[in-house]
């Protein structure tokens, strides 16, 4: 393991296609200590045998449990748990298979894939939409529950994933277009501001501060070429683990995805104290 550990996550879009797409490829060249996956869309035993990762990766998934070919995440590390724990005690969230943990000593890196939401103007049309936006941000209070009770027990926790929502005006391309938009609603942007109180950091914004920098963007109308685009995935990070984060970044020219990689580097004192 080298001096810093890179971590990173990557809403893949479906895990078979993105082996399709050169998913063990892009593995192999970047070598991350810990890759979480979203989105992954299948259960291992829907894997042939050229879908796995490298060799000196142990891999573990949640896969949504109530549905075929829908959501799910995984985690890939080169580092030996000392245990992987699958969602986070409730059942009407953990059967769709949006919470992976892995914990290294006294740290838990945490895959994430939080539900879609939809905006007022479609629940309209649709009044059954209204409970998914519900679902959504009952979904963001378990899971803020669930940092603060793993942060009490002396764990520091690394969020890493697809939250489906912006946090700020700068984190899309078309901020006034989409204030009615689900991902931009001011009630999921007051969730994600609780799930930072809980004691995390939105760690790229400790080394990149200004806009233009996305992790999604639409299939449509040539959004990616265009940069048109939304960043809702994230390292959210132990405010006690900030100061050991050197590099935070986004991979934007990796394709295979709707969405791009983003990266962290901590230092592997963290992970082995005695480095």
């Amino acid at each position: 393991m080298s001096r810093a550990a890179k971590i990173v996550t990557w809403n893949v879009n479906g895990l078979r296609s993105a082996y399709r797409n050169g998913l063990r490829h892009y593995i192999e060249r970047e070598q991350p200590d810990i890759l979480c996956l979203q989105e992954i869309r299948a259960t291992p035993d829907q894997l042939d045998a050229t879908m796995h990762p490298p060799a000196e990766y142990r891999a573990f998934y949640a896969p949504a449990r109530n549905r075929s070919g829908y959501s799910g995440v995984a985690i890939f590390s080169r580092l030996e748990p000392d245990a992987v724990v699958e969602g986070i005690g409730v059942d009407r969230f953990d059967r769709e298979g949006r919470v992976l943990r892995a914990d290294y000593g006294s740290i838990s890196v945490v895959s994430v894939y939080a539900p879609k939401g939809y905006s007022p103007d479609d629940a309209r049309s649709q009044p059954e939409k209204v409970e998914r936006l519900a679902f959504k941000l009952e979904f963001y209070r378990k899971l803020t529950r669930y940092v603060r009770t793993l942060r009490a027990g002396g764990r520091r926790v690394i969020l890493c994933g697809d939250f489906n929502t912006a946090h700020t005006e700068l984190d899309l391309a078309r901020p006034r277009e989409n204030e009615r938009t689900s991902g931009f609603l001011p009630e999921e942007r007051r969730a994600f501001d609780k799930l930072l109180e809980a004691g995390l950091v939105d760690v790229f914004r400790r080394f990149v501060s200004d806009g233009g920098h996305y992790t999604w963007w639409s299939q449509r109308r040539g959004a990616r070429e265009r940069n048109i685009g939304w960043r809702i995935d994230y390292h959210l990070v132990d405010a006690e683990l900030v100061p050991l984060v050197t590099a935070a970044y986004l991979q934007p020219e990796v394709r295979g995805s709707d969405h791009c990689p983003a990266v962290i580097a901590i230092a592997a004192s963290a992970f082995i104290p005695s480095m």
